[in-house]
């Protein structure tokens, strides 16, 4: 067993309506002049990079841009970006502005600002060796919760693999969290991205608790404890009563302020607690077809909600009422099977797949998927309910 667990979390935290009106103040104490701001070309054409700015431009701040982020972004153009920035002049600190691929981009940027070398050496638990360059996240989506993690995740086109790079050190040092700024987003990735939060908290809250998860020395994902817990509940429940609400009308500032804290804390919760099966199987599943992380990840948690459902009744009894379901007269095999019911009638609610052949997924792709799950130990190790070939197979022909 191990003993203990500790918690980790982002140095600081600005949240609220026309926060992004602090980041002058922010910049001042942490004494930096010289900025790299990494985005992507779709905050560029909306208007939100003009609007960052302006702000840095009236304080008279010396700012680098690389607008050039793709989705899931290359290796190579993480390096590309830090010596595009290094070319410009001395980065003091570093702005993530987008979703979790721009945010990651600038955690890689940071870290080789403050380290030098290539991403590929860093890769892996823990390889970072010690804090890297001052970095303020500016998330413009309420999904991933990049903004409070420790994980950057890049692609290695040459060998077709996602390389995570993980490390405390990663964890930005302010998250500036700014719900108008959300507002703008399209309804299908308002939902991707909201679902991807909620895969996030219910793995985290559900995951083997931390005294039984089977790994030595110092892991990131720890496994259940009383504060991820409590974060990743609030977060169910934030999500579960707004995400509708912000995908069916998009401009509801009430909605997406509460998307954005369900997904902060969410991120707070996953980023220590870790994610389990339904994020290991999407794993595999997405280097077969080109359907968003957030749309696998959301289509396999109900499918994985019942999985796990006989381990872990107590909390998916818990999430059932997050759900506002009336649990009173149900049995308590019942009242867990309901909250992934709740998952999957919420997936239909807001336009999301509910089954593996709605996004190319075939019967004779389930062996190899089942097989490479089994294989990304730090996820399933997280896992309730312990995952066998066979029994990861029964759960994708239920969701094919």
């Amino acid at each position: 067993m191990r003993n203990t667990w500790d918690f980790f979390s982002t140095e600081r935290i600005v949240f609220g309506n026309g926060a992004i009106q602090q980041l002058d103040s922010i910049l001042q104490r942490l004494k930096a002049k010289n900025i790299l701001l990494v985005t992507d070309p779709g905050i560029k054409n909306a208007g939100i990079l003009d609007r960052v700015l302006s702000l840095l431009e009236q304080a008279n701040y010396h700012t680098v841009v690389y607008d050039l982020v793709v989705p899931e972004p290359p290796v190579e153009s993480a390096f590309a970006c830090y010596e595009f920035a290094k070319s410009q002049m001395d980065i003091d600190a570093v702005i993530g502005l987008g979703g979790g691929s721009s945010i990651d981009m600038a955690k890689i940027s940071a870290l080789l600002v403050a380290h030098g070398g290539h991403p590929l050496d860093y890769g892996g638990e823990n390889q970072v060796p010690g804090p890297i360059a001052p970095l303020i996240a500016i998330p413009t989506t309420a999904g991933t919760g990049s903004e409070v993690t420790s994980v950057a995740v890049l692609t290695d086109a040459e060998n077709n693999l996602k390389v995570g790079i993980s490390d405390n050190y990663l964890r930005p040092t302010v998250a500036l969290l700014d719900p108008e700024l959300t507002i703008g987003l399209p309804a299908y990735v308002t939902a991707c991205s909201g679902i991807d939060a909620l895969a996030h908290a219910i793995e985290a809250y559900t995951a083997k608790p931390s005294p039984y998860i089977q790994a030595e020395g110092n892991i990131l994902f720890q496994g259940s404890m009383p504060i991820s817990d409590a974060l990743a509940y609030r977060a169910i429940e934030l999500i579960a009563k707004n995400l509708p609400l912000a995908v069916l009308q998009g401009s509801n500032v009430g909605a997406r302020s509460n998307m954005l804290l369900g997904s902060l804390l969410a991120g707070m919760s996953f980023s220590n607690a870790g994610t389990a099966a339904a994020h290991a199987l999407a794993y595999p599943i997405g280097g077969l077809v080109k359907a968003p992380h957030g749309e696998v990840t959301g289509l396999l948690l109900p499918y994985v909600m019942e999985y796990n459902a006989s381990v872990e009744t107590e909390k998916m009894i818990n999430i059932s009422k997050a759900f506002d379901i009336d649990t009173g007269r149900l049995s308590d095999k019942e009242a867990a099977l309901a909250a992934s019911k709740a998952v999957l009638e919420l997936l239909q609610e807001i336009g999301l797949p509910t089954h593996l052949s709605d996004i190319g997924i075939k019967e004779d792709d389930i062996p190899e998927i089942a097989e490479k799950t089994l294989q990304i130990d730090r996820l399933i190790r997280n896992n309730p309910r312990v995952p066998t070939q066979s029994s990861l197979e029964e759960l994708l022909r239920k969701a094919l």
